[in-house]
């Protein structure tokens, strides 16, 4: 194989990697931590006390543990009413509610 063949081969390689992180970092910008809305177990990550991090919230909406959901939706989930029926929402910061009892 010639240089300029090798050369051109290893600069196409070099840009579908690009292209690839690119995609990844724009779909990554799309999403965002919606606390207090995911079920017991199917969190992505912690943010407090009784959750170490994906798979670890052990509270239904448990307000310190987060989801990635798309951007500008969070705060706009449907999520069913807190036992008192005040109405249970997402948010972009950490809740003090739905806790696990120690």
């Amino acid at each position: 194989m010639s240089t300029t063949i090798k050369t051109l081969a290893v600069a196409g390689a070099v840009a579908a990697a690009l292209t690839g992180h690119t995609t990844t970092t724009a779909e990554a910008a799309s999403k965002e931590k919606c606390y207090g809305v995911s079920l017991a177990g199917k969190n992505d990550c912690a943010a407090g006390a009784g959750t170490t991090c994906a798979g670890t919230s052990t509270v239904d909406y448990q307000g310190n543990a987060w989801t990635l959901v798309d951007a500008g939706t969070c705060t706009e989930i449907e999520l069913p009413a807190m036992a008192d029926g005040t109405a249970r929402t997402g948010s972009l910061e950490v809740l003090d509610r739905d806790l696990p009892q120690a």
